[in-house]
């Protein structure tokens, strides 16, 4: 057919492929299992002839070999818009630098305002309509390839096609090259063990939902917990409409808790922008009837997400202040991670009928030193705002659930105290005093 023949006259081997990169380009990677393993070591391989390449990518988990070949930053310089924990050491180095934004709005950045001279995306083998499936990178990689002067497609055969409901492939005309190459197993995220805190801030959560509701969990210990409480209790016709689907997901739909029959929008599919986790996840997806994969602009869009009745929204945060902001990305100044899709559910979500969005926190924590600290703040001092106060919502710790909507900020300090560790409540009552959001009249 005629599709295999233009496969076949663009098909070079990853040295030939990066060879278009020139000095100044801005080159992009996509995202997780969307990173060009071989492209990436076969630009490195070019180190000593390119200067001033930046590379984009995000929830890369590396090893970037373009990064770790060029420590002075003289050729290459990486950047991402979501770190991994990976990423986040390349920070830690001065190897990485955050790009800000929220995730729905990646995509349109591009079509606006971004240069991409080379695209560099993992998809899974070419169809016989001569179409590549983007798989679990959906959710940002088409619309960067849209807008890449070179579009460079690596084959990985170990990658799940999922079915989309929009710019899940590229077709075989789109693309100027294609690279084959043997690939390692795919990316495995395990969940991380519970801790105490996890499962004391699941117990808070899980009343709060009902039967029917349509989840978004993020990735980590607290989704899985709540999952698994999710499974073991009389609710019933849970949905899915995530940015990033994880492995909880595939719990509660092989416990027949997740059927999507009672959604508004999508009825009985589920829907996400990226998939990362584990084997047992990607063979779920793998041409699942009941998936859909789409681009975050849409997943993610508020307006999308208030269409759904009782939409349940669950994700973390680093730290909060006595005023109800949120960081979700940063300790201090040193860079953790990103603002994500966290804002954009926190919004949606909150426009739901009967929809929730909680963030959650352990209260403290203890450092290398085994001293302890707060992660209710007396206020910010460099910490960086993922969510501003005046979308504080539902806050969860340990020590209970509290409703932040409509609050003055001497019942906001109030609140947050209520829910702060026992051992930082004194001080935090004394800095809400001398900052004013105290109520002289208010029981300790």
């Amino acid at each position: 057919m005629e599709v295999y023949s233009k496969y076949k006259s663009k098909l070079r081997t990853p040295e030939e492929a990066a060879a278009c990169v020139k000095s100044g380009d801005w080159i992009d990677y996509t995202t997780s299992l969307g990173f060009p393993a071989l492209l990436d070591a076969a630009l490195a391989k070019r180190r000593d002839e390119l200067f001033d390449v930046k590379i984009r990518g995000n929830l890369i988990f590396g090893p970037i070999q373009a990064v770790e070949c060029d420590p002075k930053r003289e050729h290459f310089t990486y950047n991402s818009w979501h770190c991994s924990s990976y990423e986040r050491k390349l920070c830690d180095r001065g190897l990485c630098n955050y790009i800000p934004m929220v995730f729905r709005n990646v995509v349109p950045y591009y079509f606006h305002f971004l240069t991409v001279n080379v695209a560099m995306v993992c998809a899974a083998p070419m169809d016989k309509h001569g179409y590549f499936n983007l798989s679990c990178s959906t959710g940002v990689a088409k619309g960067i390839l849209d807008k890449a002067d070179i579009v460079i497609v690596e084959v990985n055969e170990r990658l799940p096609k999922i079915y989309g409901g929009f710019d899940e492939v590229i077709h075989i005309d789109e693309v100027d090259y294609v690279v084959e190459g043997e690939h390692t197993e795919l990316l495995q995220i395990p969940v991380d063990a519970a801790r105490p805190e996890d499962i004391k801030i699941a117990e808070h959560i899980v009343p709060y939902i009902p039967s029917g509701a349509t989840l978004q969990l993020g990735i980590g210990s607290m989704p899985s917990v709540i999952g698994k409480m999710l499974v073991d209790s009389d609710l019933n016709d849970l949905g899915m409409h995530t940015e990033l689907c994880s492995d909880a997901y595939v719990d509660l739909f092989e416990a027949g808790k997740l059927t999507n029959r009672k959604k508004k929008v999508h009825k009985n599919k589920g829907v996400t922008g990226i998939v990362l986790g584990t084997e047992k996840l990607y063979r779920w997806v793998d041409e699942n009837p009941g998936l859909i994969i789409c681009p975050l602009e849409y997943v993610n869009a508020p307006e999308v997400i208030a269409r759904m009745d009782d939409m349940i929204s669950i994700n973390s945060c680093i730290s909060a202040d006595l005023y109800g902001q949120i960081c979700a990305e940063s300790a201090g100044t040193r860079h953790i991670s990103g603002t994500g899709g966290q804002l954009d559910y926190l919004t949606g979500a909150s426009m739901s009928k009967g929809g929730k969005a909680f963030i959650c926190m352990a209260s403290s924590f203890v450092d290398k030193e085994g001293v302890r600290h707060s992660r209710i703040l007396p206020r910010f001092n460099g910490d960086i705002v993922t969510d501003p106060r005046s979308q504080g919502y539902f806050i969860v710790t340990e020590y209970g659930v509290i409703n932040l909507a409509g609050r003055t900020t001497w019942e906001r300090a109030e609140m947050l105290v209520s829910i702060a560790h026992p051992d930082f409540r004194g001080e935090l009552i004394k800095a809400a005093e001398e900052q004013k959001i105290w109520r002289r009249s208010n029981k300790r």
